[in-house]
């Protein structure tokens, strides 16, 4: 899909989590809990920094097998637990930005994309939608995102007991 004011590609999904608010939120902030579902199936999170706060870092490691992708970012906007904004810059393990090339991408993929998350309270429980701007639907994001929303989902119903 084309974002009209930035003439970038992006990926959006909208799920809903059986899940409270507050939980869900928790999910998207607290660096134990995000290591456990982030990623598509089959990738591991051994690093999660997450300083949630309005200019506040992160840096992410995500692993597949032997293979590593390294992550920081800002974060551009907090308003708990309704809206997060933040930053992602592919980067080697010290923090130097990486070529998304010499990891497989298409070349016109941005070092630096942009990721909203919009949580939205409904009686089955939590709506969210996501928004990852910077990056080609044909990229793998979405596929990625949602294995990761997978993920997400059975981390939910574990935590509440469903």
């Amino acid at each position: 899909m084309a974002d009209s004011t930035t003439h970038k590609e992006s990926v959006a999904l909208e799920r809903v989590f059986a899940a409270p608010i507050d939980l869900v939120w928790k999910m998207w902030t607290d660096p134990l809990s995000f290591k456990a579902w982030y990623g598509p199936a089959g990738a591991t999170v051994p690093v999660a920094e997450l300083d949630v706060r309005p200019g506040g870092p992160r840096r992410i490691c995500m692993a597949m097998g032997s293979t590593e992708m390294w992550f920081t970012g800002r974060h551009v906007e907090v308003s708990e637990p309704k809206r997060l904004v933040y930053t992602e810059t592919i980067v080697d393990e010290d923090g130097n930005p990486i070529s998304p090339e010499s990891l497989g991408m298409p070349p016109e993929t941005p070092g630096t994309t942009e990721v909203t998350v919009v949580l939205n309270e409904v009686n089955e429980g939590t709506r969210v939608m996501l928004t990852h701007a910077g990056v080609a639907a044909e990229s793998g994001a979405a596929r990625g995102w949602s294995g990761a929303f997978d993920k997400l989902a059975a981390e939910l119903r574990a935590a509440v007991g469903g």
